[in-house]
C-alpha cells in the first residue's frame, strides 16, 4: 500500500463536554482505533492530521497531531486541516452537550437541571463541505441493528464508507475490533483483529481507492 503524497485526516478518542470546572460528559472511547489508523496511513507514506480528544495515548513523531477537548474544538480542527485526499472520522463524538456552569455544582443543592444542546455534526458537516475529501469515512458505534444503522447512516450523513462495530461488549478501551465496512458496493464483514490489524486493513484499502 503506498499513500505517498497523499494528505490523510485522522480524528480519534472520546470528547469531553464539560458541566461545570470539575465534571464532564465523556464516553469509554480510547483512541486506540483512531491512533492505530493514524499510524498506519503514516507508515504508509501519507501525511497525516491527526485530531485527538482527551486520551493518554503516544503517536508517530512525523505526524502532525492536535489535541482537542470537546466536540466543538474538534469540528474546527477538522474543518482548518482541509484539504485533505481522506478524512476517516473515528472519534466518538459527544452528540449532546450543556451550558457549563462557572462554579463547581454542589451536591447540596440537589441534581443539576442541564440545559441540552446539539453538538455539530463533524462528518454530516464534512461531507457536505466544498473542501469535501474525495474520500470520506465515519465510524459507527452500536450496540443493536448494527449493519441497518451503520448503512442508514451511511446515507444520512453523506459518507463515501462507514466502519460499523458492535460495542456492548468491551471493543471501546479494548485492543480488539470486528468490524463491518459499508461501502457503496455493499457491506464487507471483517474477522476479529487487534485494532492495529484493522488499521493497517483499512489504509490498505483506502489506498486501492484513491489510486
Amino acid at each position: 500500500m503506498n499513500l505517498k503524497g497523499k494528505h490523510i485526516l485522522v480524528t480519534a478518542g472520546p470528547t469531553h463536554e464539560p458541566i461545570d470546572p470539575v465534571r464532564v460528559i465523556a464516553n469509554r472511547s480510547s483512541g486506540r482505533q483512531g491512533f492505530a489508523i493514524a499510524n498506519a496511513a503514516a507508515e504508509a507514506g501519507a501525511v497525516v492530521t491527526l485530531v485527538a480528544g482527551p486520551v493518554a495515548l503516544e503517536v508517530s513523531d512525523n505526524i502532525d497531531r492536535t489535541d482537542v477537548e470537546t466536540a466543538e474544538q474538534m469540528a474546527d480542527a477538522v474543518m482548518t486541516s482541509l484539504p485533505a485526499d481522506a478524512a476517516i472520522l473515528v472519534a466518538a463524538v459527544a452528540d449532546w452537550r450543556v451550558e457549563p456552569s462557572p462554579v463547581k455544582l454542589k451536591k447540596s443543592a440537589g441534581p443539576p437541571k442541564l440545559k441540552w444542546l446539539p453538538n455539530r455534526d463533524i462528518l454530516a458537516e464534512l461531507a457536505a463541505s466544498p473542501k469535501r475529501p474525495k474520500l470520506v469515512v465515519g465510524f459507527a458505534a452500536e450496540t443493536d441493528s448494527v449493519i441497518e444503522n451503520a448503512i442508514a447512516k451511511q446515507i444520512t450523513k453523506g459518507a463515501d464508507w462507514i466502519v460499523a462495530n458492535d460495542v456492548s461488549g468491551d471493543v471501546m478501551g479494548g485492543h480488539r475490533n470486528r468490524i463491518h465496512l459499508v461501502t457503496g458496493g455493499g457491506v464487507e464483514h471483517w474477522p476479529e483483529m487487534d485494532k492495529e490489524e484493522v488499521a493497517h486493513r483499512l489504509i490498505e484499502r483506502i489506498a486501492k481507492e484513491l489510486q
